[in-house]
């Protein structure tokens, strides 16, 4: 499903508009993007909670030459799916 499916999806089951429904999108994306930015943790009960998590440096190979390269200390947004989302998809 992509971003204009889910509008459709979401404005037939709630009644708004495309326009209004794509606003709202718009704006949860917003909102949870400036959270994890900020390094707070975003949680909707029942679907799940998104979190900011730090890799620490590590040690890999390149593939081509086999040489060992250094892979940087990196933050990645990890996704974790809440007991009724989880229960929905089993």
């Amino acid at each position: 499903m992509n971003k204009s499916e889910l509008i459709d999806a979401i404005s037939e089951l709630s009644g708004l508009t495309k326009a209004d429904t794509g606003r709202a999108l718009d704006g949860f994306t917003s909102a949870v993007s400036s959270a994890l930015a900020k390094g707070d943790s975003v949680t909707l009960v029942g679907f799940g909670t998104f979190v900011v998590k730090e890799r620490a440096e590590r040690v890999g190979r390149n593939p081509q030459t086999g040489d060992e390269i250094t892979i940087k200390a990196a933050k990645s947004v990890k996704f974790k799916a809440g007991k009724s989302l989880t229960d929905t998809v089993k």
